[in-house]
């Protein structure tokens, strides 16, 4: 489903989609200024102290992180940061922010798992939003992030708690809670044949739901230590926000020296 998703965040950005709005000329001059933050899960921003006092020429991947946000943040604010992401229109979002504010900054396109654009320890951190959502098998994801970090790097990862796709989706809608899936699983699993050619004729994105041990002992067994966490939600826009978290972050540091 790697090129269906692709489409789709190519359809995303022509329709104006949420994760897809590049951040503001004010917010990239405070960035310069050195007043600036990042997020990786949706309301939440990542703290500061999960990154060096001074990004200054530190070498930054954005992975799987288009959409004119993160990237050009990082860039103003002194590091050397490289765009990676599956879709070029999200990618232009992030060129388009380069260019209106005289920024530095590269953008790569390429699927998650798949870093062979790099050489090993390219880079000293990773920031990687919540987006394994779209791969199938993130194991690839966490060993590609784990070959292009230094010895000591830090990968910034947000995820999406497994527990929100056991829900029915329009029954929150309808202001229910309704356990109908179970995990792992995927956005297209439980529809008919013409469901999911339907859903998938109309550019829809398909997600699949790991479980926490795949996202945090995948890491482990990549050669990460688990150094930092917390969670995030909707900012109070979803029923579900009511109850529990449906994000996390975590800061990992790549073992060895």
């Amino acid at each position: 489903m790697i090129e269906q998703n692709q489409k789709a965040w190519d359809q995303k950005v022509k329709t104006g989609a949420a994760y897809t709005h590049p951040v503001s000329s004010e917010a990239i001059q405070k960035a310069k200024e050195g007043d600036w933050n990042i997020h990786i899960t949706v309301d939440r921003p990542v703290p500061k102290q999960w990154f060096p006092s001074s990004l200054y020429n530190v070498k930054i991947l954005c992975l799987a992180s288009g959409g004119g946000q993160q990237g050009p943040i990082l860039a103003a604010a002194g590091a050397d940061v490289t765009v990676f992401d599956l879709s070029d229109n999200q990618l232009a979002q992030d060129r388009y922010v380069a260019e209106r504010d005289g920024l530095m900054l590269k953008t790569i396109q390429g699927e998650m798992s798949n870093l062979s654009s790099f050489t090993n320890e390219s880079f000293d951190i990773i920031v990687h939003p919540v987006s394994n959502v779209f791969v199938e098998d993130i194991q690839p994801v966490w060993q590609e992030c784990a070959r292009v970090l230094k010895k000591g790097g830090t990968l910034i990862a947000g995820f999406t708690h497994p527990f929100l796709y056991v829900f029915d989706d329009e029954e929150e809608e309808r202001g229910r809670l309704k356990v109908r899936h179970s995990v792992p699983t995927n956005s297209i699993a439980h529809l008919s044949e013409v469901e999911k050619n339907r859903w998938l004729e109309q550019n829809n994105t398909v997600e699949y739901a790991h479980t926490l041990e795949d996202q945090l002992q995948g890491q482990i067994d990549a050669g990460f230590s688990i150094i930092g966490f917390y969670e995030d939600d909707f900012g109070g826009t979803r029923l579900i926000d009511q109850h529990i978290k449906s994000f996390a972050a975590t800061r990992a540091v790549k073992n060895g020296v």
